[in-house]
């Protein structure tokens, strides 16, 4: 190949790159800023703008602007009041709902007290200002209606039995009281039948005179 053209076509290829290193270089640069992004990119920017120099000592050392650091600063204190307000919030978020939670438990635990003062009214009944289940209830006025209906017909058959023994009284009496007639209309026969006997021995001893 000819020397003139492998040295045009070498310094060719060096300006291509160098072009594509300086758009890179621009892009990343223009992606990055002072007063936009993230601190961490802001960052970025204050280093690649920042100047590099090394010391008697030998020591590496970068050089940067006062101003850039004085309003990273400031965007990190704004940065920083931001966080802090949004924690402050956060906090208000989570004590309001702390509140709120509370309250519903609360509310909850009162509902569940309800519920089972209304399961157990439900569930019991009151006699005489007692509260019973309503089992031990059935039991006691099955057994009051079982113990009235003993008491009824018990009651019935001691009427029915009185009433035998009133009527067969009653029968007893009326016989005792036409044998009682029977016995006074003899006796008064009787009476008769002598008073008359006396009364003709009378007659006779008058007229034996």
């Amino acid at each position: 190949m000819n020397p003139i053209k492998s040295l045009c076509l070498l310094i060719f290829s060096c300006l291509i790159s160098f072009n594509s290193f300086s758009q890179t270089t621009t892009e990343d640069d223009d992606q990055l800023s002072l007063y936009k992004g993230t601190i961490d990119n802001q960052f970025e920017y204050i280093l690649k703008k920042s100047g590099n120099f090394k010391g008697t000592n030998g020591q590496p050392y970068e050089a940067v602007k006062l101003s850039m650091l004085l309003a990273l600063r400031a965007h990190t204190l704004d940065s920083l009041k931001t966080v802090h307000k949004n924690l402050a919030e956060t906090k208000a978020v989570v004590s309001s709902q702390a509140k709120e939670i509370l309250a519903l438990k609360a509310n909850l635990s009162n509902t569940q007290s309800d519920l089972e003062t209304t399961n157990s009214e439900k569930n019991n009944m009151a006699l005489f200002g007692m509260q019973m289940s309503k089992i031990n209830y059935n039991v006691l006025m099955w057994s009051i209606i079982g113990a009235l209906l003993a008491l009824l017909i018990l009651f019935i058959y001691k009427f029915k039995n009185s009433n035998a023994i009133t009527r067969k009284a009653n029968h007893n009496l009326a016989e005792i009281e036409e044998e009682f007639d029977e016995h006074r209309r003899t006796a008064l026969e009787r009476e008769q039948k002598v008073r008359r006997q006396l009364q003709d021995e009378i007659n006779k001893q008058k007229k034996g005179k």
